[in-house]
C-alpha cells in the first residue's frame, strides 16, 4: 500500500513542479518511503 501523499509526490515530480530534492525532503518529513522516492525518481535514496 502506498503512503498517503505518495501519488501527490509523483505527480508533482513528473509535472516539473518539484525537484528530486523536494521529492527526497518529502522522505525526512514522513511523506514517503525511500523505496516510493526510488520508484518515483528512478534513482536509490541516499
Amino acid at each position: 500500500m502506498a503512503s498517503a501523499k505518495f501519488e501527490k509526490v509523483r505527480e508533482y515530480f513528473e509535472k516539473g513542479l518539484w525537484a528530486k530534492a523536494w521529492v527526497k525532503n518529502a522522505v525526512v518529513k514522513g511523506w514517503i518511503t525511500a523505496e516510493e522516492y526510488e520508484t518515483i525518481t528512478g534513482e536509490a535514496y541516499e
